[in-house]
């Protein structure tokens, strides 16, 4: 029996047997390191652990255990490269048959990869097929180019089609989820983009279903070991970094009925497995339950009843992305470094938008589609002092490729604003700088409409 299926007395029991270790611990100045194995059963102490479970239909969530808390998605972040792929095949900027030539930065990633040397082509289907059977880091990178023209530019569109799809808590940095301490998601954000890219590109979904793929005359197993289980698993994709563990976006149909299921940080791949199997489970009787006349007017209840979801307090923000081993879904390079999701706040002087703020605390979104409505003319402008900080960053290019690329989608709103990449210690500051009190405040409200991040800054 795994840790995933104890019941809630042994939980319990558990839990007070891990909180008398950890004072023993704490009493004797034997505090683990960052990066140790946590002690105790992982969906109630492992620090790294994260997990939902949502109705596909009506996006009802039937349980969450810290699924806004910020955590490392892996190779999770290919169903992102993979949107945006599909939505470039939608609008008719690539075809399936296209050619890609691949680059000599793609060809250096490291496995887990396809292994086509640089100058060498493949399809634009096959690298689709690549990632999401083989969750191959190379062909990931060459969709990436292929698709945005650098990692870097589809990186900023990648961030920014999230923060659209309301993924408040992600950034995208690489298109295939290898160790970087800014690349940050959550177990809420990842179930969001597992029901957009099946909402919105129902015709490609398939490709996440694959159980096997023959390439050069080498078959490929899809790296998510649920859909061969059957049970009604099509997808999504498998996850592993050192710093993450082992993570899982599934989806399966019963019934007529879709559940979405995302647990991060699990110990091990059979450990996640056996868990999801048994959140999803415990899904799918609240909707047979429901479906019979039952009144369960709180899902999260049932599960807690069931002894998932109790355990102590959610943890804080991630610290550290340490990373030294590779895995079977992704064979990451050694990294430690220390993660946030934007610079630390300078709270002098910056005011966050309402209807961001709005967006952080659990409001739902207002986008009724994918594609964002023309933007409102914004109020005449006249040269301030005022500014309309967008991100901020530890790399430059990336600080200035997210600045050019919000103002490619929000030109209305900034006309004649300057654009700056101000640095502030490590950090590259992405600012629209020479608005008036009004015109900044109202640029602002139209960004966090879309869910992007900003801020408003007044004046020195």
């Amino acid at each position: 029996m795994t840790a995933f299926t104890r019941q809630a007395g042994r939980r319990h029991v558990g839990l007070v047997q891990a909180l008398l270790f950890a004072f023993v611990l704490v009493a004797a100045g034997l505090t683990p390191t960052p990066g140790s194995e946590p002690l105790v059963a992982q969906s109630s102490e492992n620090t790294r652990y994260a997990a939902i479970v949502v109705d596909a239909e009506s996006g009802e969530v039937l349980f969450a255990r810290r699924a806004d808390n910020p955590r490392y998605p892996a190779s999770i972040t290919k169903v992102m490269t993979l949107y945006m792929t599909f939505e470039a095949l939608s609008d008719g900027r690539i075809k399936l048959d296209d050619m890609i030539t691949v680059s000599p930065r793609a060809a250096s990633q490291p496995p887990s990869k396809l292994g086509l040397a640089a100058g060498q082509r493949i399809s634009v289907d096959d690298a689709i097929r690549s990632l999401a059977v083989r969750s191959a880091n190379d062909m990931a990178m060459a969709l990436a180019e292929h698709v945005g023209g650098s990692e870097a530019r589809f990186a900023a569109m990648s961030t920014l089609r999230a923060q659209e799809l309301g993924m408040t808590q992600s950034r995208f940095v690489n298109p295939h989820g290898l160790p970087d301490s800014r690349q940050i998601s959550s177990a809420r954000d990842l179930a969001i983009l597992s029901r957009a890219v099946m909402r919105d590109y129902p015709q490609y979904y398939h490709y996440f279903g694959q159980h096997h793929w023959v390439y050069n005359g080498r078959q490929y197993g899809n790296t998510n070991g649920l859909l061969h289980a059957g049970n009604g698993y099509d997808g999504i994709k498998t996850g592993f970094t050192n710093a993450s563990g082992y993570n899982l976006a599934a989806s399966a149909v019963r019934d007529g009925r879709r559940i979405i299921t995302v647990v991060l940080g699990g110990r091990s791949s059979r450990s996640r497995n056996d868990h999801v199997a048994e959140l999803m489970n415990t899904g799918f009787e609240v909707e047979r339950r429901r479906a019979s006349g039952e009144s369960i007017q709180v899902a999260q209840t049932f599960f807690e009843s069931r002894g998932y979801g109790v355990g102590s307090a959610p943890s804080g923000p991630v610290q550290y992305a340490s990373v030294e081993t590779s895995g079977s879904d992704s064979q990451p390079e050694p990294t430690t470094a220390v993660a946030f999701t934007s610079a630390p706040a300078n709270t002098a002087g910056v005011t966050a938008s309402p209807t961001f703020t709005a967006a952080l605390n659990g409001a739902p979104s207002q986008q009724a589609a994918l594609r964002p409505a023309r933007e409102a003319a914004a109020p005449a402008r006249q040269s301030g002092g005022w500014s309309v900080q967008v991100g901020a960053f530890r790399d430059r290019t990336v600080a200035d490729n997210w600045l050019t690329e919000v103002n490619r989608r929000f030109r209305t709103q900034f006309t004649g604003a300057e654009r700056a990449v101000q640095t502030a210690g490590e950090w590259y500051r992405s600012r629209f700088t020479g608005l008036t009190e009004d015109s900044a405040r109202a640029a602002c409200a139209a960004l966090a409409e879309r869910r992007v991040t900003c801020m408003v800054v007044r004046p020195d």
